[in-house]
């Protein structure tokens, strides 16, 4: 069973063929009241798949959530490539993050999701302008004196201060349209630029009623910079960027390495765990063990485990058993 989603509802609910692999029923299995979106679809392995079927794959994930919001539901979406194997493993893992969901249906309701992109309108004028700045127009003229003499590493400082003076003005106006922005939202998270030619690329999470504002605001900031920006709006989403729901599997043969590796016990908390890192960390260090054989291997085994064992403890407590067996981790990544 293909995972798209958590609603907040216990209604039985059928959203067609949206499915993920093979435009399957679209369908929802609750527990308490809240309830799951799935599909029975075939089980792919999503940690190695080439880019364009992953990237397909992904297009029709968003695209089911978002016929589901479209449809007047507020859903967390979950990440992409999460199965569970039945409808009893379903309700172990609303079961498991109950509470923590109906957490994040508290910080999202009534709330959509805006990605706002702005790049530069002409990028060649920009960088003509930026490498005609006067601290880099002399540096070239100083070097166009005597060409012959002109190295390697010359050419590299020249291209290192354009890029240096060319970020820091994109920082300035990403800064000034953000600050615009988040006067309206509720939250604002930057994502990675995708090339030079993009200033600016954030999502803002707004409340529903204040959506004509916000693409008001953006429409006077791409009037404001209409001869240097262009800007594009992309929602309303759900919060992907803010709250997507992931799934952790507790397999006890990792539990198992994790706790040999560091040297704890059964009966483990939190703390303990700190502990018994603290320890392997600094005796395994790299820096500690100058020119042994595989020290930073080991040193990242430890740190592994450590992340292995602190999840199997919150798996633990989300469920309220001590023996974790059949631990499933619900975690919120924002």
């Amino acid at each position: 069973m293909y995972i798209y989603g958590v609603l907040n509802s216990d209604k039985e609910l059928f959203f067609g063929p949206h499915g993920v692999t093979a435009c399957e029923e679209v369908y929802t299995v609750s527990y308490k009241n809240i309830s799951v979106v799935v599909s029975d679809s075939e089980t792919l392995d999503y940690t190695h798949m080439r880019k364009d079927r992953l990237a397909m794959l992904l297009v029709r994930h968003q695209k089911a959530i978002e016929t589901i919001m479209g449809l007047g539901h507020t859903i967390i979406p979950m990440r992409l490539g999460t199965f569970a194997k039945d409808e009893a493993e379903i309700k172990h893992i609303l079961a498991s993050g109950h509470s923590i969901i109906k957490d994040v249906f508290d910080k999202i309701s009534n709330k959509i999701e805006i990605d706002v992109a702005a790049t530069w309108s002409d990028f060649t004028s920009v960088l003509k302008e930026t490498g005609d700045e006067k601290e880099i127009r002399e540096l070239k003229e100083r070097l166009l004196a005597n060409p012959k003499q002109v190295s390697i590493d010359d050419q590299m400082k020249v291209g290192f201060m354009v890029k240096k003076a060319l970020d820091e003005k994109r920082d300035r106006l990403a800064e000034e349209i953000q600050n615009v922005l988040k006067k309206i939202a509720r939250e604002a998270r930057a994502h990675e630029l995708m090339d030079d030619k993009m200033v600016m690329n954030s999502a803002f999470l707004i409340d529903k009623s204040d959506q004509t504002l916000f693409y008001k605001k953006v429409e006077e900031l791409n009037m404001a910079f209409a001869e240097r920006l262009n800007f594009r709006c992309v929602g309303p989403l759900p919060p992907y960027s803010f709250y997507t729901l992931e799934i952790k599997k507790m397999q006890l043969d990792e539990i198992d390495w994790a706790k040999k590796k560091l040297g704890v016990n059964d009966a483990i908390s939190k703390d303990g765990i700190k502990k018994a890192y603290q320890r392997s960390a600094v005796s395994s260090h790299p820096d500690r063990n100058p020119g042994i054989p595989g020290s930073e291997m080991k040193f990242d085994e430890v740190n592994k485990a450590y992340k292995i064992l602190v999840d199997y403890c919150e798996a633990c407590e989300q469920m309220g058993q001590g023996d974790g067996k059949n631990a499933v981790l619900v975690k919120v990544r924002e």
